[in-house]
């Protein structure tokens, strides 16, 4: 009993089969993806991409369970050249009993690419089944060949009623119904970040604290509230959402608002500035050309001042970014482009714009509109009475709006 004591509280209620998982039910439910691997006994890698206390060890190690595999698990933070040698060679061992290799790399996103690329010809192989854990984008941490060969599988952050179902689990299970008010219960919940392992650990504090835990306890024992945010799901889609439309539409007082919150609780200021790049183009565009340089010199500046003065600079590009006029012209343009050019890739470059770079090609006419006219090099030289589109598309086709109605670039200031 002492032994099973010294075991943390999150570890002793860990889930041992998908029906025991409280929350996921996307995934783990009758028609979830999970569900179908282990019912199949699927050999799939997987990346699980989600919020701290989700349940991706969990997962993982129940995925092996049913699988009757071989479950080894490292940790990226600290697994070197020869903790991953040992894995395939251990992985070979089973490979000749005819047994299931299934390694869980936790926060695989802190390999990087070569030590991510020697799992390659390992997964490819069939040699041993990744499951890879991240909190991290796995678009901008995982190289693609290794996406390429697994399914992502996105971890929705624990809802409310999810933590208050797992703590009262929790209290059932170490008898102490009666020790914890409703009102320590509510507080556990609301502090506990949607993370069922930080719920679970700041519960077993308050019990080892007192033998009635009231609210009192609790903030005691937990210190301060967690921000109502995480680096990945909702409520980090959420802030950035907030924090993009607030920009957008023009209020700098709610735009740094959301920016406040997402440093205060830790977001990479990478993340924030890498989105107000893109805002750059994507809202202000031909309205203010200079939006592009301003977003990406602030994105330069993080890399090289780092936080917490990089606030700073977020601060002030973020407010410039909100004031300054918006134009979705050039976005939109793109997006009929990128249309038409799937509809029509068939068709051919017309003669005239093609450069006759040989003697017979300028024979066949290229570079020279039926007329005869030469295409010049000179700034602003258009053939008369042709298109410069191919035949076939309607040579009045325009992206754009009349040049009397193109927004152009004013200082916020």
């Amino acid at each position: 009993m002492e032994n099973e004591r010294a075991v943390p509280l999150a570890e002793r209620m860990r889930p041992q089969t998908l029906n025991d998982v409280v929350g996921q039910e996307k995934l783990v439910g009758s028609d979830g993806i999970l569900r179908k691997i282990v019912d199949k006994k699927e050999p799939v890698s997987l990346i699980f991409w989600g919020a701290p206390g989700t349940g991706k060890t969990t997962l993982a190690r129940i995925i092996a369970r049913e699988m009757d595999a071989d479950f080894i698990e490292i940790s990226a933070v600290i697994a070197k050249k020869a903790d991953v040698e040992d894995v395939i060679v251990r992985a070979r061992q089973n490979w000749n009993l005819q047994i299931r290799t299934i390694l869980f790399v936790d926060e695989i996103h802190r390999f990087n690419k070569a030590q991510q690329d020697a799992f390659l010809p390992h997964v490819e192989s069939g040699l041993i089944i990744l499951i890879g854990a991240t909190t991290e984008n796995p678009s901008f941490e995982v190289i693609s060949p290794l996406l390429s060969r697994s399914r992502v599988v996105v971890l929705e952050p624990l809802t409310t009623e999810n933590i208050r179902e797992i703590l009262q689990r929790a209290i059932k299970s170490e008898k102490a119904v009666k020790r914890v008010t409703p009102k320590a219960l509510d507080l556990l919940v609301a502090m506990s970040g949607s993370d069922a392992r930080t719920a679970l650990g700041n519960l077993e504090l308050a019990l080892g604290m007192t033998e009635k835990v009231t609210p009192e306890i609790v903030e005691q024992a937990v210190g301060r509230r967690q921000p109502n945010y995480n680096k990945t799901g909702g409520e980090h889609s959420y802030h950035i959402s907030a924090f993009i439309k607030s920009m957008r539409a023009s209020d700098p007082t709610a735009t740094l608002y959301y920016l406040a919150r997402m440093v205060e609780a830790g977001e990479d200021p990478k993340f924030i500035a890498r989105r107000m790049v893109i805002f750059a183009s994507e809202d202000i565009g031909l309205a203010g050309n200079g939006a592009l340089n301003l977003a990406l010199s602030a994105f330069m500046s993080i890399e090289r001042v780092g936080m917490p003065e990089g606030g700073i600079i977020l601060s002030h590009v973020a407010a410039a970014l909100a004031k300054a006029k918006k134009s979705r012209e050039s976005y939109e343009a793109w997006a009929e482009a990128k249309n038409l050019a799937k509809q029509t890739a068939h068709l051919p470059v017309p003669l005239h714009l093609r450069n006759a770079d040989t003697k017979l090609m300028g024979e066949l006419g290229f570079g020279r509109s039926q007329s005869g006219e030469k295409q010049q090099w000179k700034p602003g030289f258009r053939m008369s009475n042709v298109s410069y589109l191919p035949d076939g598309i309607d040579p009045k086709t325009n992206f754009f709006a009349p040049e009397s109605q193109q927004p152009h670039w004013k200082d916020p200031y």
